[in-house]
């Protein structure tokens, strides 16, 4: 179990969504976060002249999210992240500010005794890159991957010290994307329920099928090829009982033709969004499919919950209308 600590956030100008200064007891560093609108205004405080670390971080506009690769990085519900360190972090965000239009917040993280070197705040650099990078919960902006640098055994072990720091003070200002990702919900449906196996009355009644809209595309490059399905609101009291997700293929298909069982359910982006893994790989329904029939397209705008009895049996999408509710509109991978 993690030990119990305590965070000191000090608000200067008074504005909670302001500058903040976020301290701990007994630690030497000292965490800056800032929206880039104030950053004209702040950035003559002496902190930005010491060595450190800082993360930038927010949404591109559409079209334009790339990841560190260079290539098309959908869909927008991850943010976009820039990891970056310097002697002194006030040149290096003036020029982000002026060079970077992605990120609408920045967190800085430097040393209130000057203990950081330029060796430090590059391993810490190459730290936060990678970890990034594993826990697979952003687009990462950086154009190169830094190398590790050789630090003494003394000097590994405080930086590591300072890392730990680092990341349990991230979630608290909003930022999870160092985070590995929980799970919220852990079905762990088994093997798909044959077709011809009789359910009980009570069963057929409750809700536990998720169907989403898909385009063609990221349905056959995400739900059969990733076995999984992101970027979906789904409301708390429906996250427990989630077992099978279904999919509507858009036009020209327009029907629902796959499901899959879902193993787990975890948190996607930073805007209370989730990914469905499932326990097996998706297969066509039984009847083949279940066209949109006389229902209206509308219908199949949005996520919206169904029976699984109700998706195996169903011949048209009208015939799933009594037992489906809506489940919040997304936008699909």
């Amino acid at each position: 179990m993690p030990d119990p600590f305590t965070i000191k956030i000090f608000v200067p100008d008074g504005d909670p969504e302001g500058l903040r200064l976020i301290d701990r007891m007994n630690w030497t560093g000292l965490g800056i976060a800032f929206p880039r609108s104030k950053w004209p205004e702040i950035r003559q405080r002496s902190e930005f002249i010491r060595a450190g670390v800082y993360i930038l971080d927010g949404f591109p506009e559409d079209g334009q999210q790339q990841d560190d690769s260079g290539a098309s990085a959908p869909p927008p519900s991850l943010p976009t992240v820039y990891i970056g360190q310097a002697d002194g972090v006030r040149d290096r965000i003036d020029s982000h500010y002026q060079n970077k239009d992605f990120w609408d917040r920045g967190i800085i993280f430097v040393s209130t005794s000057g203990g950081l070197n330029r060796a430090h705040v590059t391993w810490l650099e190459y730290a936060l890159v990678r970890r990034a990078r594993e826990t697979g919960r952003s687009h990462l902006d950086n154009g190169n991957t830094p190398q590790e640098p050789v630090l003494t055994e003394a000097e590994r072990a405080d930086t590591q010290a300072f890392l730990k720091e680092i990341l349990q003070i991230l979630p608290l200002v909003g930022l999870r994307v160092f985070e590995f990702p929980r799970a919220a919900a852990t079905p762990k449906t088994p093997p798909v329920i044959p077709p011809q196996r009789e359910t009980s009355r009570e069963s057929s009644k409750e809700l536990d099928t998720v169907i989403v809209p898909a385009e063609i595309e990221s349905f056959e490059k995400v739900f059969l090829g990733e076995d999984c399905w992101y970027s979906i609101r789904i409301s708390g009291g429906m996250l427990e009982k989630i077992k099978y997700v279904a999919v509507y293929q858009k036009a020209p298909v327009s029907a629902v033709t796959h499901y899959a069982p879902v193993d787990r359910i975890e948190p996607y982006g930073e805007d209370g969004k989730y990914k469905l893994i499932f326990s097996l790989k998706a297969r066509e329904l039984p009847q083949g499919k279940i066209p949109l029939g006389d229902a209206h397209p509308v219908f199949v705008m949005g996520p919206k919950y169904t029976t699984f009895a109700k998706l195996i049996a169903a011949k048209t999408i009208a015939d799933l209308v009594g037992a489906v509710g809506w489940a919040g509109k997304s936008k699909a991978p």
